[in-house]
């Protein structure tokens, strides 16, 4: 068992669907931060540890593709799993191609999302 709660770190400008995200992910015991644009959860990060993020790809300001450039030049071994709700698989790949752990679709599958943060965390077996 393990001895620490895992930190997220939530990016995403839609803060009816993250504020009821963290919910769901404080349920199932993990610790979560929301921050709603890139530029917050950058500095949010800069300041503070987290295991995980979770970013959503479009957003006004800084969008997901340059957030993840930014999350990457500060903590190069953060997973990050990106979110995309306007079905841009080529923007999930190019996320992918910068160091993203992986991409997801909103609607969120809960579970789905559950399992790609135990397998980003190594807490997974894979396939």
């Amino acid at each position: 068992m393990k001895n620490k709660k895992t930190r997220i770190l939530l990016v995403d400008d839609e803060i009816e669907f993250i504020t009821t995200l963290a919910e769901r992910l404080e349920l199932r015991g993990y610790t979560v931060k929301i921050t709603q644009d890139g530029e917050s959860g950058i500095s949010t990060l800069a300041s503070t540890p987290f295991d995980i993020a979770i970013i959503d790809l479009m957003m006004p300001g800084l969008n997901g593709i340059d957030t993840l450039r930014q999350i990457k030049e500060i903590c190069p071994d953060l997973p990050v799993i990106l979110l995309t709700g306007h079905g841009s698989t080529k923007d999930g790949m190019e996320g992918m191609r910068i160091g993203a752990f992986d991409f997801l679709m909103k609607p969120l599958d809960i579970n789905e999302l559950m399992l790609k943060i135990k397998l980003a965390l190594g807490e997974a077996p894979k396939g």
